[in-house]
């Protein structure tokens, strides 16, 4: 299996094109994608259009009634390679949904809230919101499980990318960060709800880890733990078997619950036996840095 997100990577057949407030959008297959500052690899998202998806992706959830949890050191541990299993779902890590165009409300990717300044932040694979223009119908729902939305739906304010994933699709910058609000609770902050994982640029390799995302055709996330090695210089692996599409964009994080990667990068995320994720090194950092700026 090639990629993680296969869906989310290929879009095709665009059908027509307009611009709404200096902004380029293109309706297409996989609904509209907004060219937004390509050049830099930055979309800035208007709220009626998060409104809308917002309000599509709840007609197909039940929302509330979560109880905040994240997993952190001794949940788990390393042993021997582990296939990947269901797990529990925690608060900060959740399923990615692009209601309203031919996903017959799925899933079809995963993320994670990462601590920023302004408790707004979620992290996910570049494939997962940017493929010839960013996403425009793009929900993000922390602790997804069985239908339900327990800490509410979530929809973009901004979209930060690397310039050389916009240009190359170069899997060594597959990583996106997402601001959120949360329509109708004006002036609620994400981490606030969910907590949230630190981010680490620079690990050092090997290290324990383990990966967590929701497969497409699940109702509850799955996750692997293994020791996640270098692949180069560029990503970071872990030897995680029959992890499937959907997964792309969830979390890599050490037994201390710091995030140190995603799934994605090279192969879309990995094959049968491995999982990847491009390093976080100094660009990552910057990107995260400037999607923290805004």
């Amino acid at each position: 299996m090639t990629g993680r997100a296969v869906r989310v990577c290929v879009l095709a057949g665009v059908c027509c094109a307009l611009v709404v407030a200096g902004v380029a959008f293109a309706v297409g297959r996989f609904g509209t994608v907004a060219v937004g500052d390509a050049g830099r690899g930055s979309y800035v998202q208007g709220e009626r259009v998060g409104d809308e998806t917002a309000a599509e992706a709840l007609e197909g959830l039940v929302e509330g009634g979560g109880e905040r949890r994240v997993a952190g050191e001794g949940a788990w541990k390393v042993s021997e390679p582990l296939e990947a299993v269901g797990v529990e779902a925690e608060s900060a890590i959740g399923a990615l949904f692009s209601p309203g165009v031919d996903w017959d409300d799925e899933h079809h990717c995963s993320g994670s809230v990462v601590h920023s300044a302004g408790g707004d932040l979620v992290v996910t694979a570049a494939h997962c919101v940017y493929a010839r223009g960013f996403r425009t119908n793009l929900a993000f729902v922390p602790g997804y499980a069985d239908g339900k939305a327990p800490f509410g739906v979530w929809v973009p304010t901004r979209i930060d990318v690397d310039p050389r994933w916009v240009r190359d699709a170069d899997p060594d910058y597959d990583v996106a960060f997402i601001r959120v609000r949360r329509p109708g609770h004006a002036g609620q902050r994400l981490e606030d709800v969910t907590g949230a994982h630190p981010v680490r640029f620079g690990q050092q390799l090997p290290a324990p880890a383990r990966l967590v995302g929701y497969p497409n055709d699940a109702e509850q996330p799955l996750g692997c733990a293994n020791t996640a090695v270098a692949a180069g210089s560029t990503q970071l692996r872990l030897d995680c078997a029959d992890v499937p599409n959907g997964t792309s964009g969830g979390p890599v994080l050490t037994a201390a619950g710091t995030l140190i990667g995603v799934i994605g990068g090279r192969d879309g995320g990995g094959d049968e036996v491995t999982s990847y994720s491009s390093y976080f090194g100094d660009g990552v950092r910057e990107l995260y840095e400037r999607a923290v700026r805004g």
